[in-house]
C-alpha cells in the first residue's frame, strides 16, 4: 500500500467511493462491498449489486449472459473514475483492470493489478456448506446409512 493511505483507511475509502458509484450508475445499492489490498492488487467484490430484475434475467443462460454483458460494459465505461480514485488514495497508477460477475449470486468483483494474472475466489456464504465424506454429498451419504 502506497504512503498516501494506510490500508484499513484505503479500503474504508474505496469500498465507500464504490459503493456510491455503483448506486449512482444502476440506481441500484449493493448490500456489502469488500475491498482485498495488497501491494500490487485490489480486489472490489459489490455483494448482491444485481437489481431485482437483473436478477430474474439472470435465472436464465441466456439473460444470465446480457446481464454479464451490460456490467462489462457500464465497468469498461466507469473504469477510469476508479483507477483515478485508486491513485489518488495510494499516488500509484493502475495498469490493469477488470471485472468479473456472478449472475447467480448477484457479486460484481473488479480487479485491479499490476500483474499479468489474477485468480479470483468466491466462497459461498457461512452456513451454506455442504458436508462432504469421502466425496459423497451428506444428503447422499445419509441416505444410503
Amino acid at each position: 500500500m502506497g504512503e498516501k493511505a494506510t490500508s484499513a483507511n484505503f479500503s474504508k475509502q474505496l469500498a465507500e467511493i464504490a459503493l456510491t458509484m455503483q448506486s449512482e450508475r444502476t440506481g441500484h445499492t449493493p448490500k456489502a462491498v469488500t475491498v482485498v489490498a495488497s501491494d500490487e492488487t485490489v480486489v472490489l467484490t459489490l455483494h448482491e449489486a444485481l437489481t431485482p430484475a437483473e436478477k430474474i434475467l439472470a435465472r436464465t443462460e441466456t439473460g444470465a449472459a446480457k446481464v454479464e454483458q451490460y456490467h462489462r460494459a457500464l465497468f469498461a465505461v466507469s473504469c477510469e473514475e476508479l483507477r483515478n480514485e485508486i491513485q489518488r488514495l495510494t499516488g500509484r497508477k493502475v495498469r490493469e483492470a477488470a471485472v468479473v460477475v456472478e449472475p447467480a449470486t448477484g457479486a460484481i468483483v473488479h480487479a485491479f493489478t499490476s500483474g499479468t494474472v489474477v485468480q479470483i475466489f468466491q466462497l459461498e456464504p457461512h452456513g451454506l456448506a455442504t458436508h462432504v465424506a469421502a466425496g459423497v454429498p451428506a444428503a447422499a451419504d445419509d441416505a444410503a446409512r
